[in-house]
């Protein structure tokens, strides 16, 4: 399937529809930002939280033009946030024509039909536009495949008789369902059948990729593994030479892509897989089952992490959360900080007697305190700027071959 006919198919089967997009074409669709801050979360979170959701935003090439958020223990199960802040919000969407509102969780069914009703525009949850990023950027059949199936597991149970596309109501006597069938049921019973046939569809294609990794031998495998957007493929371009589409945006590798390196005649495989974020949907970590093998079969985990982001560490914790999901949370981990060149701190004065905080940090004071408290062996670099490659090399090089002279103890003359 073309890429052009494929994104016209997903924008046909969104039960939004796309018709609001498509009427906007030439310019960028408008959007606010709704999130709830939780109780016990800073100020300053919240809004690395709303930077991110508005690089999704940034991402999926709609523009931002204000943010809206309010302090609740949890998000309301009716409407998300409280009854006068929804009715501010669909006042200032109404009053400034804005196109759709991003919220910042995903909501559940009910949760979205409330607040449809109540605001004058599109309304996007986070797994939505995560989901629709992944649309736009699957290449391959497979990627395409696996992004279909997310996508009809997450709308399966938001339907509400907005489907009348996907087949003419039929009755009388000889169809299936018969006279009279709701058109609401018709349209479920057809989500389940594509549904069944893309799941049929990627077994078919696991068994061809569980030979492939089967006829790779028994190299080494080494995956590389980080939040999105840390600079993984750029460092898979730099150590395998290969050309790995990478940009400044989100998501910007979906399909795993596997490359032979050989460093000092020691060959190993190396892996980059598609980033991780703060919650990502479940029907994407279930669809993207098999690219994750690349991940569970690795001998080791390079965990690439963007040390110039200032909620580095958040991103840590939850790409080791999502290794442990996927059962590959026991893996042997070399970390990675990358992003060097772009890392700053506020240095504090010398009468400021308050305690310091992760931004008065310097970059040694970092790299002092997590070379001293992680297990895992680590190294600071610059994939863009080339700092500290040639340790990493060495390194990744003395790492392979311990693991290849474990599996090989007769062959380590050649090394």
């Amino acid at each position: 399937m073309e890429r052009n006919e494929y994104n016209e198919r997903s924008r046909r089967d969104d039960p939004r529809g796309r018709n609001a997009a498509e009427e906007g074409r030439g310019r960028r669709e408008r959007a606010v930002l709704i999130a709830v801050v939780r109780d016990g979360q800073s100020p300053r979170q919240s809004e690395e939280y709303l930077d991110e959701l508005e690089f999704l935003a940034e991402t999926a090439d709609i523009e931002t033009v204000r943010r809206f958020t309010q302090r609740m223990a949890q998000p309301s199960a009716r409407i998300y946030v409280g009854p006068g802040k929804l009715e501010e919000i669909a006042a200032y969407c109404k009053e400034e024509e804005i196109d759709v509102a991003v919220f910042d969780d995903e909501l559940s069914p009910s949760q979205t039909r409330n607040v449809e009703r109540a605001l004058p525009c599109r309304v996007l949850d986070r797994t939505r536009l995560i989901l629709d990023i992944f649309m736009s950027r699957a290449r391959t059949a497979y990627a395409k495949t696996q992004v279909q199936l997310a996508n009809y597991e997450y709308m399966l149970p938001r339907l509400a008789g907005m489907w009348t596309h996907l087949e003419r109501q039929r009755g009388g006597t000889g169809t299936r369902g018969g006279a009279g069938e709701r058109e609401i049921e018709t349209d479920r019973r057809i989500v389940r059948m594509r549904i069944a046939k893309l799941k049929e569809e990627l077994q078919r294609i696991d068994r061809q990729m569980a030979v492939q990794r089967s006829n790779r031998g028994a190299l080494v495998r080494v995956a590389l593994v980080g939040y999105t957007n840390v600079g993984k493929s750029t460092l898979m371009n730099l150590v395998s030479k290969s050309d790995v589409f990478a940009e400044n945006k989100l998501f910007a590798t979906l399909d795993t892509t596997v490359r032979k390196v050989v460093f000092d005649n020691l060959p190993f495989l190396l892996s980059d897989t598609v980033g991780f974020i703060r919650k990502l949907p479940t029907e994407l970590i279930e669809s993207f089952k098999s690219t994750l093998d690349e991940v569970r079969e690795a001998d080791l985990l390079i965990h690439v992490v963007d040390i110039s982001h200032p909620q580095f560490e958040d991103q840590i914790a939850v790409v080791r959360q999502t290794l442990r999901e996927i059962g590959a949370g026991d893996k042997p981990v070399y970390m990675v900080f990358n992003k060097i060149d772009a890392y700053t701190y506020i240095k504090k004065e010398a009468d400021d007697l308050t305690p310091a905080t992760r931004e008065n940090l310097s970059l040694d004071d970092l790299k002092r305190s997590w070379m001293a408290r992680t297990e895992s062996p680590c190294i600071f670099l610059s994939a863009r700027e080339r700092i500290n490659i040639d340790r990493f090399r060495s390194d990744l090089y003395g790492m392979v071959r311990e693991i290849h002279a474990g599996r090989y103890p007769f062959n380590n003359f050649l090394y």
